[in-house]
């Protein structure tokens, strides 16, 4: 966990130095999700602003025995040309043996191919509030066609 948090740090203290990133007007694709947030998910991406974005997951949890809707808001940061990072913070409802709330944030890397293809690799903790789920860390690899 302590290498977590000061990897972390060392991100947002270099993020004051690196550029916004032009992101495209709509990105969809699939996320793949390992840890205890295994599952795959329908993946939507929306550009709001300069550098941000929101992100609409939809797809299984619970070891395939659940429906789940995720969404974050995300701030994304140019590393070099077609190298970015991005962080968000969002939440999101699954269907467990009982409706379930939860809070989630993310944080991760993508790569944009010259086609209009962009594949990232994230980690998105999820905090259930209400439900029968506590904890979950979701750690995700997503491929998604830009337009």
């Amino acid at each position: 966990m302590k290498k977590i948090l000061l990897a972390l740090s060392l991100i947002f203290a270099v993020s004051s130095t690196v550029k916004a990133q032009n992101i495209s007007d709509h990105a969809i694709g699939v996320r793949i999700a390992g840890g205890n947030g295994t599952g795959g998910e329908i993946s939507y991406q929306k550009h709001l602003e300069k550098n941000n974005r929101l992100e609409v997951d939809l797809g299984i949890a619970s070891e395939m025995n659940d429906f789940k809707l995720t969404g974050t808001y995300q701030w994304l940061w140019s590393i070099e040309k077609q190298f970015n990072w991005y962080a968000g913070v969002g939440g999101g409802v699954v269907s467990a043996s009982n409706f379930g709330i939860y809070g989630a944030g993310v944080i991760g890397l993508e790569y944009n191919f010259e086609a209009p293809i962009v594949a990232s690799l994230d980690y998105r903790p999820e905090l259930g509030f209400s439900g029968a789920f506590g904890f979950i860390s979701n750690i995700g690899i997503a491929v998604r066609y830009q337009f």
